[in-house]
């Protein structure tokens, strides 16, 4: 009899959504193209599960490099989503990829002018038009006497609360009565709905929803046309550590910094309260996407933030029930681990074996798989400034000794510390070329 989900382990989960990634619904180009992809998707599986495929794979750090690759930037693609596709699609014809997102963090520039976002600014919207990438505004979007009303409601926090603050179409829902009335009469609920500037701000939102649709039909096709000619996507979702929510997004760095000090109890209380919204949310993204990997940029964890004993009373406990929630359910979570870890790597070892994928940035790659090899996968760490100024062989011996540190036995995927949005093609061109001349397992 077949074990229904609930009965898998969660080993038996992640193999499971191996086989999905592995053996998708899609329509491939030609016989070449399957085959292609089911080659660079078990490449992928092996390393995560500390095998050795039949070379390290690679993923290349494109971010925003197919816009100006394609004599475009970043301002004409969010804002016309057909070039954003052809930048793409000519990307992927022109390099060698083991792996090939679809342009999903080219966000959507008209929506989110017509929504009037106040926590980012983006090329032509507060950035020059040819910067190339965003730029988060950081404030006190949750003020230091609001916890009480993030732990007991985090839905009705974010509705009538966070958006309010954050986009300015939705201001008018600051006044909207709590979401969960107690009462058994809705229409005490219902009338609020009438009033003119609820009405207001409710057609604001779907006509920036139907804009968002537009984009995402075009994120979608590109998606479909990639998998279609035999590559496959890295993540299916992205998430965040719960100390990070907070300190990123609704507190601010001085904010999260304070409470620490001055109300430690609430801000742990609150990280609680968030790990089960932040593992369904996870989760579903997987399964919505058919992809076992779900992202996580790590901002304030990193050896500079915070002491070894902040971190292991803030930082990792939350963070960890986060992953084991996501592990559990067959996920393979891939931390994005930005600055140095080189002092959180025997804390962030208590994962189980071959769940997870750390992916380093200025981390000491020879220490990292020192201490985390044969239990999880790395990955990183060529610099940014080596692609943007050097040379492709200079890039080359890079990678040879990344992989003669990391590489051996599996386990170790060959990619950056930060993605690179403008620079030489030929030094990307030079990574591959690394892997398939010095990554291959014999």
């Amino acid at each position: 009899m077949e074990k229904s989900w609930a009965e898998l382990t969660p080993e038996e989960k992640r193999q499971e959504r191996f086989r999905r990634w592995l053996e998708p619904d899609v329509k491939f180009a030609s016989p070449q193209a399957e085959q292609g992809y089911k080659a660079r998707v078990t490449r992928f599986i092996k390393a995560i599960s500390l095998e050795e495929p039949d070379r390290v794979p690679v993923m290349l750090p494109e971010g925003f490099f197919p816009a100006f690759y394609a004599g475009g930037n970043l301002n004409k693609v969010m804002y016309d989503y057909g070039q954003m596709k052809r930048a793409w699609l000519k990307f992927l014809r022109e390099f060698d990829l083991d792996c090939f997102d679809a342009p999903g963090l080219v966000l959507p520039g008209r929506a989110m002018e017509k929504a009037d976002v106040k926590v980012l600014v983006w090329p032509g919207h507060g950035l020059p038009e040819d910067t190339d990438t965003y730029q988060f505004v950081e404030g006190e979007y949750m003020k230091p006497d609001e916890y009480d009303r993030l732990i007991q409601d985090p839905s009705d926090f974010w509705l009538r609360t966070f958006l309010p603050r954050t986009v300015g179409v939705l201001e008018p829902l600051k006044t909207l009565p709590q979401i969960t009335p107690m009462v058994s009469i809705p229409v005490f609920y219902f009338v609020q709905y009438g009033r003119p500037e609820i009405q207001q701000a409710l057609q604001a939102l779907m006509d920036v929803g139907q804009e968002a649709m537009r984009w995402q039909q075009a994120v979608t096709e590109c998606g479909r046309e990639i998998r279609e000619a035999g590559y496959p996507p890295i993540w299916g979702g992205i998430s965040q550590a719960p100390f990070d929510m907070i300190g990123d997004v609704l507190r601010g760095t001085q904010g999260v910094m304070l409470d620490m000090y001055r109300q430690p109890e609430k801000l742990i209380e609150a990280m609680e309260s968030l790990v089960p919204i932040a593992v369904e949310e996870a989760v579903a993204s997987s399964d919505a996407t058919g992809y076992p990997i779900v992202v996580l940029p790590l901002h304030k964890g990193d050896d500079t933030f915070m002491s070894d004993k902040q971190y292991e009373k803030f930082y990792w406990p939350t963070f960890r029930k986060l992953l084991m929630g996501m592990i559990n359910e067959g996920v393979v979570p891939m931390m994005f681990a930005e600055g140095s870890y080189n002092r959180r790597l025997e804390v962030i070892k208590d994962l189980p074996r071959g769940s997870a994928v750390w992916w380093f940035d200025r981390t000491d790659m020879a220490l990292a798989k020192k201490i985390l090899g044969g239990h999880a996968c790395i990955a990183g760490n060529v610099p940014n400034s080596l692609l943007y100024t050097s040379t492709p062989q200079a890039v080359k011996e890079y990678c040879r000794q990344l992989i003669e540190d990391c590489g051996k036995g599996g386990g170790y995927i060959l990619t950056v510390g930060v993605a690179v949005n403008r620079g030489n093609p030929e030094n990307l061109r030079a990574m591959m070329a690394a892997a398939k001349e010095y990554g291959v397992y014999s």
